[in-house]
C-alpha cells in the first residue's frame, strides 16, 4: 500500500529546451520535475523564462529522450568511408551547370 501510495504522488522528471529567438536552435535550459506536461510547461516558464527573452519553450519527459552512451563515441560516430556517394567529390557538376555558374561570376 505504501508503494502504492508513493507512485502516485511521485513527479515526472521534465528536460527543459529554450529558444532565444525565432529560427535559432533550442537549447537544453535544465530540468524540472512536474506532475503532467501543462504544469512542466508553466514552471518552465517561471524558471527559465525569467532568465531573458524566450521565443519557444519545449519540455520533454525525460523518459522520451533516447541519447547514445560514452562507449558508443567510436563506432557510432565514424563516418562511413565506404558509401563514397555521401561525399560531395563522388558527383559531378554537368557542362551546362558549370558554364552557367561561370556566366553568374564573370
Amino acid at each position: 500500500m505504501a508503494d502504492e501510495q508513493r507512485q502516485d504522488t511521485e513527479l515526472t522528471l521534465y528536460e527543459v529546451f529554450v529558444q532565444e529567438k525565432t529560427g535559432e536552435p533550442h537549447v537544453h535550459a535544465g530540468s524540472l520535475h512536474a506532475a503532467d506536461q501543462e504544469m512542466a510547461l508553466q514552471n518552465a516558464r517561471d524558471v527559465y523564462a525569467r532568465r531573458g527573452p524566450v521565443a519557444s519553450m519545449w519540455v520533454v519527459p525525460a523518459t522520451s529522450i533516447t541519447a547514445t552512451s560514452p562507449s558508443d563515441a567510436g563506432p557510432f560516430f565514424d563516418p562511413a568511408e565506404d558509401k563514397v556517394y555521401r561525399h560531395p567529390q563522388f558527383y559531378r557538376v554537368p557542362r551546362a551547370a558549370r558554364q552557367q555558374a561561370k556566366k553568374v561570376t564573370s
